[in-house]
């Protein structure tokens, strides 16, 4: 299959069925408060971030930031009746992505060392401040370099499995019409969901996994971090074979 020449339409992907009221289409500028938002309304486990990290402002700085101001052409969100109800995110420039985080997170660090004293921040966003300096780094899994990569966040009113493929595919299209081979992502793992048999299901092979300790005090069980990469050359699609 040649990569570099085949043509895929990403641009706006209407629903197959007509009934259907979600519309994947690609992100704009008018989009990124409500990415931001739901960003912080799923960021623990599905469930919004505040019992965890009080700091919505900062959790999505850091989380989408360089998605929707450096690379937005890569992005995608999922439309409900008008309003933006979910999103993907994704990076085919990783070195633009490193020198971004370079320059910019020491900025985002003297913002939550000010807020830390004198906000001042509540106990539980101060602990999940410590673990993200102390263990935040040990805790990632090793991902491939110089490879695209993507983060994904549905509402729970509009998550489903034909509302996934689609958003993932339209992604994956994408990529493909770029001339990229592969690509990764780095998906929470925790009790019954998302297991390594789904993954291999989707052409995703997992590469890597860790457990991840900054929910420890909030989630009963345990919760992993998998590396998961799909040869696009053998799979362009979710679904494809």
């Amino acid at each position: 299959m040649n990569l570099t020449t085949k043509k895929v339409a990403t641009d706006n992907i209407e629903p197959s069925d007509p009934t259907d009221k979600v519309i994947i289409r690609k992100y704009c500028c008018k989009d990124r408060e409500a990415l931001r938002t739901i960003c912080a309304d799923t960021g623990f486990l599905g469930k919004p971030i505040d019992p965890v990290f009080e700091d919505r402002e900062l959790f999505a700085d850091f989380l989408t930031r360089y998605y929707t101001d450096m690379e937005p052409e890569s992005a995608f969100v999922c439309e409900r009746n008008g309003k933006v109800v979910g999103y993907l995110i994704g990076c085919c420039k990783p070195r633009l992505k490193f020198w971004y985080h370079l320059l910019y997170d020491p900025l985002l660090f003297f913002k939550a060392f000010y807020r830390y004293f004198f906000k001042p921040y509540n106990a539980a966003t101060k602990k999940y401040i410590q673990w993200v300096l102390t263990r935040g780094w040990r805790e990632t899994p090793p991902a491939p370099k110089d490879c695209p990569h993507f983060h994904i966040n549905l509402l729970e009113s509009v998550k489903s499995p034909n509302t996934t493929r689609r958003l993932i595919d339209s992604f994956l299209a994408y990529l493909v019409s770029k001339g990229h081979r592969k690509v990764y992502g780095q998906i929470v793992v925790f009790g019954d969901r998302r297991k390594p048999a789904l993954f291999r299901r989707f052409g995703f092979e997992v590469i890597n996994s860790m457990e991840v300790t900054k929910y420890k005090e909030h989630y009963p069980s345990k919760i992993f971090l998998f590396t998961v990469v799909k040869d696009l050359e053998k799979r362009p699609l979710l679904y494809s074979k």
